[in-house]
């Protein structure tokens, strides 16, 4: 093995460096992936230690995602609830409409289509119904194609590959 592993590190960190940049192609990903020194086997153990780093960071991610996800949402329901609040105490005082030195306040009946409830969806006329297409039930095509049953309209696929590592 000619490479010290200081080499190594540094094309690890290169590659690594050039996965997050999303300037790079796929052409030059594939040119830096194949400068790699290294026979397959190490190639591969410095693939899967970039593939790990990358699942932890996207992982991490996410739940900083969920979380920032969570607390938008707490927000923004603090601000439903507050301007509830304002609404509800408008309407008790009556005073419906009013400015203030920085807004102007008031209460106006909404925009758009007047809200419609079916109060019996079984008593709706067939004119008032917009007809669905009908939908292929494709696990009963596989069972049936999977009992070994020739179906002229349809057919199973081979199952893909995928590279497992453990």
């Amino acid at each position: 093995m000619n490479d010290t592993l200081h080499t190594l590190t540094e094309q690890y960190n290169h590659l690594l460096d050039c996965l997050y940049d999303e300037d790079y192609d796929e052409e030059t990903l594939l040119d830096t992936l194949e400068g790699l020194e290294g026979e397959i086997e190490e190639k591969a153990d410095g693939y899967a230690k970039v593939m790990q780093r990358l699942s932890a960071d996207a992982r991490a991610l996410k739940e900083e995602e969920d979380r920032l996800r969570a607390r938008r949402t707490t927000l923004e329901n603090r601000e439903k609830w507050l301007k509830g609040q304002l609404y509800l105490a408008m309407k008790s005082t009556g005073k419906i409409k009013f400015k203030t030195l920085l807004f102007s306040f008031g209460i106006q009946k909404n925009g758009g289509k007047q809200p419609i409830v079916i109060d019996d969806p079984e008593a709706v006329p067939d004119a008032y119904m917009v007809p669905q297409p009908p939908v292929v039930d494709k696990d009963a095509v596989r069972k049936t194609l999977e009992d070994g049953v020739s179906i002229t309209w349809a057919h199973l696929e081979p199952r893909g590959e995928s590279l497992r590592i453990r």
